[in-house]
């Protein structure tokens, strides 16, 4: 099957919506193919596409290559394993499998793909390398994906320290401590993990100076995606209240598929030291531009 993309835009990665030039290699991979050689940013899920008609041709960037990769897909398609509902609003969170491959989706947009978390795991080791003079640290991780980000924190962390993961969808869990369980090597198996089956909300609601560190990956940005109600993390009241269940000195993490000024001057006029770090969503080996927010409690 061959879908045609319209002006170059579609949800890839983490659920980005990206230019053609950004999503040249994730078109390659999903078998994908995109007939224009469109540059600006639009947004998929508010039909901003274009009206004309395809332009493929050999000079094309795409166009070595790609069809034969491409009939090679057809009969390895993505299939759906399972599926489940965000608790507080009836989003759809699917699970997906192409041979040894696996991506978890929210409605239309992708949240997570097995084959690409260099930057998921970069976020738990740059907040990890921030606290690592603490004694017995105290993580919390909303957000559990494929486990790939608390993986990477328990490689961090000493057999002293608690990491505590907070994740609205049970099934996410069962999915985890299952069929995804081989991807990131069992992380919930780890007797230093807990896990909260509910929203990260509650648990930053009931904690006072409880967390050395807080990683947030629950969207793919400071804006509310797997659940309307995320929109509350990245609002004032909510950074003020992260920032509360953080003990003195503790750091913040939040991942993004993008970078965002506005949640930048949030996150200093909610009392935080700010840095901001590219990382390459498949690490080492490159891939798209990832932000992560660093942001350290000022006391």
């Amino acid at each position: 099957m061959r879908l045609w993309i319209w002006n170059g835009c579609l949800p890839v990665g983490k659920g980005v919506l990206s230019t053609f030039w950004e999503v040249e290699h994730e078109l390659k991979k999903l078998s994908i193919v995109c007939c224009c050689d469109c540059r600006r940013r639009a947004d998929f899920s508010k039909g901003e596409f274009s009206s004309r008609k395809p332009n493929w041709t050999a000079s094309h960037p795409l166009a070595e290559g790609v069809n034969g990769s491409m009939k090679e897909r057809q009969s390895h398609a993505w299939v759906i394993v399972d599926s489940a509902t965000v608790p507080t609003d009836g989003n759809v969170v699917r699970l997906y499998r192409r041979g040894e491959e696996f991506a978890i989706r929210v409605e239309s947009s992708e949240l997570m793909a097995s084959g690409v978390h260099g930057s998921e795991d970069a976020l738990a080791k740059e907040a990890c390398l921030r606290i690592k003079n603490c004694d017995a640290p105290r993580l919390l991780i909303g957000g559990l994906g494929m486990g790939y980000t608390l993986a990477a924190a328990l490689g961090c962390l000493g057999a002293d320290a608690e990491v505590v993961v907070a994740e609205i969808v049970p099934a996410v869990v069962l999915w985890n401590r299952g069929l995804l369980a081989h991807l990131a090597g069992a992380p919930l198996e780890d007797s230093r993990v807990r896990v909260l089956e509910l929203d990260v909300a509650l648990a930053l609601q009931s904690a006072t100076s409880a967390y050395d560190a807080i990683l947030l990956d629950v969207d793919n940005g400071p804006r509310a995606l797997t659940s309307a109600g995320n929109g509350w993390l990245y609002s004032p009241a909510g950074l003020d209240r992260t920032r509360s269940a953080l003990a003195p000195g503790g750091i913040l993490a939040v991942w993004s598929a993008w970078p965002d000024r506005s949640f930048t001057s949030r996150l200093r006029r909610a009392g935080f030291h700010v840095e901001q770090v590219t990382v390459r969503s498949r690490g080492a080996r490159g891939g798209r531009k990832h932000v992560l927010w660093l942001a350290g409690r000022q006391d």
